[in-house]
């Protein structure tokens, strides 16, 4: 009874070694079809196959250890959270550009109306001369050219 067990512990052990090192042919009919097989038929000419199983030896995800996965995984995660935060802090660049952008044309507007201008400086309004008009006007022109337009790098 121990033998018997012994032998098929055994054969059931070697099963798959055995099993997967068989062939497999293929093989084309008369009328065309391509056929596949673990015997070779008698009388066709056939070719033998390389048959490979889920994964490839030597893959990088069977030669790494489930710690250097994880520590990969996480890098990973970590590259694209960063990559969210730079997004966010672009649309944030950008919705700053747009108010900037409109702030600078409305100043531009008030200023070519013609008029006089007031300004309040230490807590005292008063009016900007013809000469500070022109500076100012220069300067939200600048400001409307750097935001408004398209964005050079």
């Amino acid at each position: 009874m121990n033998s018997r067990s012994l032998i098929l512990a055994l054969t059931i052990a070697l099963a798959p070694g055995v099993a997967s090192s068989a062939s497999v042919y293929k093989w084309t009919d008369e009328n065309g079809v391509t056929h596949f097989g673990d015997r070779q038929p008698t009388g066709q000419r056939t070719e033998s196959v390389n048959i490979r199983t889920g994964a490839p030896s030597g893959s990088p995800s069977t030669s790494r250890s489930p710690q250097e996965r994880a520590a990969e995984l996480e890098q990973r995660q970590m590259d694209e959270a960063e990559i969210e935060r730079l997004t966010e802090v672009e649309r944030a660049r950008q919705k700053q550009r747009a108010a900037n952008c409109e702030t600078a044309q409305a100043n531009l507007k008030v200023l070519t109306q013609g008029g006089r201008v007031r300004m309040e400086e230490n807590g005292e309004q008063r009016y900007l001369s013809p000469e500070e008009i022109v500076e100012q006007r220069r300067t939200f022109q600048e400001l409307a050219d750097e935001n408004c337009g398209p964005e050079t790098p």
